[in-house]
């Protein structure tokens, strides 16, 4: 089964329908090598699909993000970003200095969860971080 097909039985088991507009904002997500604004994702569903509205893409975003199939992160840009989350989670540290954006394996997060979840009864939603800072580089830069 192909990973559109995956997504498509997922909308249908959860009630959405699935139309062509919201087929090529899922592939836009699922193919990007990074992250995307909803208004990248709307400039390549409009090349193909010159029809599709604005709020259709912040629907269909909403929608992904409900059933945690994309994560929402802020990266310092202004803008939102989304990311098609699939199996794994990843979060992000982000150098102030250089720009320059890490992956980070979801264990170093995980471990938080589980501990707001144990002191607090707290269940967070630690899908997908993006943590500020300064790189090992900057900071030694920054130091001389």
């Amino acid at each position: 089964m192909s990973c559109e097909s995956e997504t498509v039985t997922a909308l249908r088991g959860s009630g959405h329908k699935m139309t062509p507009q919201r087929m090529m904002i899922l592939t836009s997500l699922r193919h990007a090598s990074g992250h995307l604004t909803a208004s990248d994702i709307y400039e390549r569903v409009k090349a193909a699909y010159p029809y599709v509205d604005i709020s259709t893409v912040y629907r269909t975003l909403t929608v992904l993000k409900d059933m945690r199939l994309i994560s929402e992160t802020h990266m310092g840009s202004g803008d939102a970003a989304f990311e098609w989350v699939g199996a794994e989670r990843h979060h992000h540290v982000i150098c102030k200095g250089c720009n320059t954006v890490q992956e980070i394996d979801h264990r170093y997060l995980e471990k938080l969860g589980e501990g707001l979840s144990r002191d607090l009864g707290f269940r967070a939603d630690i899908d997908h971080f993006a943590i500020f800072g300064l790189c090992a580089e900057c900071q030694r830069q920054s130091a001389n």
